[in-house]
């Protein structure tokens, strides 16, 4: 028998409703050998059970320790009954090694137990295991197969990030890397769980997140479990994430065609169903994220553990539709959620509230729409996430709307939930990236006497496949869409594509500027003008962000902002506050570790990243001379002045920076010092104009619509499968 195909290909059985458990330790024995491990050890972060954790932990390894012994093989098993011996192994082993990992964590932080206890529960599950493992090899040739399977699935579970881009590796991958190099085969357990204590403890992230420096999210949809343990307390995700985690992680294809076949009515003809299928197939891949940050809303009553979903993008500008659709996921994960919180919570107070999603919903500006979609989902105290935002007008407008509609919301006795608002400062970066580069290119051709020639050979340069330069010429933009340029002027648009640009310090660009004399008279002098816009469009993003975390959440704004919810709504100062506390800038869509490093603050900031992105971070951390002290509430360092006047010649950078004329008399009227802010910001009615929302738009809607199509494809074969008509 293959033991670790026989744990690696289980699947757990039904849970019984409601738990028939006599105690916490009877019912973390019961959970994990149902199949459920990680669900039995999360129930155990209870503040119930602080000073009696270690004494609850020896009683489930007394029981697991029975199951353990009496699963011994034995002569005459049968293949069914030896494969049910393993598995009851393996899930003993898991639950503890599962138990241990939340004590290395932020999770021991959260639930309020002290670092003795924690160090005492350890202990005692390793010296467990150490039996375990020696009972194994006696009987297994000197081997641990069972202890080495389920550590070889958990590292193997941390390398499945960003698998399908091996180029850009993730941090948990590289964490797994590390902690795999260190597996003694004679202490599997013990050993991989030191490893994990010092990966888990001298990460940066678990650093800041210990200090309060600021809260983490992730920008993808797996490897969350090993994030939690670093802090990491926020997940969003989007239709290009979504098709990401399905292909990093095929298995998720399987949990599918498991529910379309529980549910046949989605079979018959798919082609009609496909948003519906998508959503299903979303929600599937959403749902283990939400488990994971479940202990996190609850130990943190909603004031983080959220997972941000993106609604349709084909009815982002539909208040109607999106509304529409936001119900229909949030009232399924609410019942999903009741039966989840029958075990993670049994044994817990009633008052605590079972079964409310820790869901918000990414709402996309990118059009006026946006704000009525916030306001009415804020007001039902379902959340939002606004997304495809790069603008301080568009981010002050929506956290207004988020205001009004959590004002209403509180005054009906409505808990609300920790609020996101996204500043891409990555995307907003790319673009004016891509609107320098075109200009610089325009002004270089001048001086070429082929222009299509010369721009030819500067796409080839790049990596752009150009053959017939009069032909149509197609590309990648690296926005998630491609495109066909036909005129000059769309030939010119697609080499100053992210794909090909990014950054501009690119040789080729340098040599055909010098070229020209612009920029400079040498490839050294260009280069070096280069360098220096590269750098300025490097702080776009970030002086957004600290513009909108200025206005709303800094010390000196912060207490006009809670006399103005009393007054305006009528508030209590302690409903005013639940409001104010739970508003989050996002900085999301980072490019280099100083979009994180610069934009840290303790109250009302949560930096989303990317796993390849939180790699650089670690690294950076790393270097010499580095120190996090530097960095301490960084989003209200002031930069060089001159960063900003460069980049306010740059007309859409103005517009993402300045305000509009309404939000300068709301702002006014709070009380909020705008002098010298401009009014040249990016009004509601062009939002869906921007160069970065209709980038971002056509890439996500492109994406979405792809995935639906796979859905409608697997739905198509689960149909012909089960003989369904479609």
């Amino acid at each position: 028998m293959d033991v670790y195909e026989v744990v690696a290909s289980a699947k757990p059985k039904e849970l019984p409703h409601p738990p028939q458990s006599l105690d916490h330790a009877d019912h973390v024995v019961k959970t994990a050998l149902l199949g459920y491990p990680e669900l039995a050890a999360d129930h155990l972060l209870n503040p119930a059970l602080k000073g009696k954790l270690a004494e609850v932990v020896g009683a489930i390894i007394r029981q697991l320790n029975l199951e353990f012994i009496a699963s011994s093989p034995a002569a005459g098993d049968s293949e069914e009954v030896k494969r049910e011996k393993v598995l009851k192994r393996a899930y003993a082993y898991n639950v503890l090694i599962e138990i241990a990992l939340n004590m290395f964590g932020m999770e021991r932080v959260w639930a309020g137990f002290s670092e003795e206890e924690a160090e005492e529960v350890v202990r005692l599950i390793k010296n467990a295991m150490a039996e375990w493992e020696e009972i194994e090899r006696a009987e297994s040739g000197g081997k641990a197969p069972i202890a080495e399977a389920v550590v070889r699935l958990k590292i193997e579970d941390m390398k499945k990030v960003m698998a399908s881009n091996p180029a850009r590796k993730g941090m948990v991958a590289v964490m797994g890397e590390n902690v795999e190099k260190r597996i003694d085969s004679k202490n599997v357990t013990g050993s991989f769980l030191d490893a994990m204590k010092e990966e888990i403890q001298s990460n940066v992230y678990y650093e800041m997140s210990l200090r309060g420096m600021c809260r983490f999210g992730n920008d993808y949809a797996i490897g969350l479990r090993w994030l939690r343990r670093l802090g990491y307390v926020q997940v969003s995700t989007n239709p290009v994430l979504a098709a990401i985690a399905y292909k990093d992680d095929p298995s998720l294809w399987e949990k599918f065609k498991d529910f379309l076949r529980k549910h046949p009515e989605l079979l018959k003809d798919p082609e009609s169903k496909a948003d519906e299928l998508a959503m299903a197939a979303t929600m599937l891949a959403l749902w283990p994220n939400m488990e994971v940050f479940r202990p996190v809303a609850i130990l943190k009553d909603f004031t983080d553990g959220m997972i941000s979903y993106q609604l349709n993008p084909n009815v982002a500008n539909s208040v109607e539709g999106s509304l529409s659709d936001a119900l229909k996921i949030y009232t399924a994960t609410q019942e999903y959620f009741k039966k989840y919180d029958d075990y993670l919570l049994w044994g817990w107070p009633l008052s605590v509230e079972r079964g409310r999603p820790n869901i918000v919903f990414k709402v996309a500006g990118s059009s006026p729409a946006a704000i009525d979609i916030t306001r009415e989902l804020e007001a039902r105290g379902m959340g939002t996430n606004n997304t495809v935002t790069y603008t301080v007008s568009q981010e002050a407008r929506l956290i207004l709307a988020k205001m009004e509609g959590m004002a209403r919301a509180v005054k009906r006795g409505i808990k609300t939930t920790k609020v996101y608002e996204t500043t891409m400062g990555g995307r907003l970066e790319d673009h004016l990236r891509e609107i320098v580069a075109a200009d610089l290119i325009k002004k270089a051709l001048d001086a070429y006497p082929n222009k299509l020639e010369a721009l030819a050979d500067l796409a080839r340069k790049l990596g752009l496949d150009v053959k017939v330069p009069e032909g149509v010429w197609k590309g990648p933009s690296g926005w998630g869409f491609d495109v066909e340029a036909r005129t000059l002027e769309e030939k010119i648009e697609l080499i100053s594509y992210k794909r090909y640009l990014r950054p501009l310090t690119k040789e080729p660009l340098a040599e055909f500027l010098a070229k020209a004399g612009v920029g400079g008279r040498t490839k050294e002098e260009v280069m070096k003008y280069l360098e220096e816009l590269e750098t300025t469009i490097g702080y776009a993003g970030t002086l957004v962000t600290q513009r909108v975390w200025w206005i709303f959440f800094s010390p000196e704004n912060r207490g006009k902002w809670l006399a103005y919810l009393v007054s305006e709504y009528g508030l209590t100062p302690e409903e005013a506050e639940q409001i104010l506390n739970n508003i989050d800038v996002l900085p999301a869509s980072k490019r280099k570790p100083m979009d994180t490093l610069l934009t840290l603050a303790r109250n009302n900031m949560t930096n989303t990243e990317f796993p390849d992105h939180q790699l650089k971070v670690l690294k950076t951390s790393k270097e010499p001379g580095f120190r996090l002290s530097d960095y301490e509430n960084s989003v209200m360092k002031k930069h060089d002045p001159k960063i900003i006047e460069k980049l306010m010649e740059i007309e859409d950078f103005r517009k993402a920076y300045e305000l509009t004329p309404e939000l300068a008399e709301i702002f006014k009227k709070v009380g909020i010092n705008i002098e010298g802010f401009g009014l040249g910001g990016l009004r509601p009615e062009e939002w869906g104009k921007f160069g970065s929302t209709v980038k971002t738009m056509k890439g996500f809607t492109e994406a979405y619509n792809k995935f639906r199509d796979e859905t409608v494809k697997v739905a198509k074969e689960v149909a012909k499968e089960l003989g369904i008509s479609s």
